[in-house]
């Protein structure tokens, strides 16, 4: 296996249904991708090729080879690496509308126990601009770095909201983009990969038990864990998204948006008034 065999990466975005995104692609027989996100051009860059090569081993096989790993898209140097490592790679940036991302990012991440209740902390605009919920939604600054690198027809940008619409249509697109050479549709995952509905234990408890994870760890799959654990478990109650807050993202991300519509070439104000896209 050596780098000029990886056809394709999916860059992004965090919390814009990517996974599900790379568990349909991975329902073709003709696509491999390694099951875990390797950030390798990102945060393990110092672990080097020879490690990154290993997660791809004797996968080839005459089909398409590519790898899924959202903090391709907005961390600083990683499309300069990947443009010197695989520069005839094709880049796949699924994407979803910044305040809704903005709001799941911190939705996962209150689940796990790792940020507070209050909301405004993490997504206003006047308290957590540079952080990374607001960050991670600077998609026209983010595809900039791509686009200085690789030629336009390397790039697809494929929208959450449309892959809700037309999941066979998007992945279509795709399937063309990727130049696959059978007629066989791709087939989108029939249920979501991630649902913060899904109960889970509290995330107050959770951050009480965070020093106890290690030891806990080799018995999550063991049977009697998984029934306590349930009992322990419910549906989460979220901060919810006031109008007022969504306006401060809105006029944040106002900029962004139109310059991002100009490199899709679709108009994606919808996002800022009804969270959706002009079809």
């Amino acid at each position: 296996m050596k780098l000029h065999d990886i056809d394709f990466l999916i860059i992004g975005a965090t919390k814009s249904a990517t996974t599900w995104l790379q568990q349909s692609l991975q329902q073709d027989p003709h696509i491999y991708m390694p099951a875990p996100e390797l950030h390798y051009f990102s945060r393990y860059y110092d672990r080097g090729d020879e490690w990154y090569l290993s997660n791809f081993e004797g996968e080839k096989d005459g089909g398409l080879v590519g790898e899924k790993s959202n903090s391709y898209m907005d961390t600083e140097g990683a499309a300069e690496r990947i443009s010197r490592k695989l520069p005839n790679a094709r880049l796949i940036a699924q994407l979803r509308n910044p305040i809704e991302r903005a709001y799941s990012d911190y939705c996962m991440l209150y689940r796990r126990g790792e940020v507070g209740r209050d909301i405004a902390q993490y997504l206003d605009p006047r308290r957590g601009a540079g952080g990374r919920f607001l960050n991670g939604g600077l998609y026209f600054q983010q595809l900039q770095a791509y686009l200085d690198r690789f030629p336009a027809e390397q790039i697809l940008v494929v929208l959450y909201e449309d892959m809700n619409i037309d999941a066979f249509g998007q992945l279509d697109r795709i399937r063309k983009f990727m130049r696959m050479t059978d007629n066989l549709a791709l087939r989108p995952l029939e249920k979501k990969v991630k649902d913060k509905a899904e109960p889970v234990v509290n995330p107050t408890l959770r951050r009480l038990l965070r020093p106890f994870k290690p030891m806990v760890a080799p018995f999550r799959n063991n049977a009697a864990f998984k029934k306590i654990r349930s009992f322990a478990a419910a549906e989460v109650e979220y901060a919810p998204l006031s109008r007022e807050l969504r306006e401060r993202m809105s006029d944040f991300y106002a900029t962004e948006i139109e310059k991002l519509g100009t490199i899709v070439g679709k108009d994606l104000n919808g996002w800022l008034r009804n969270g959706s896209v002009q079809q």
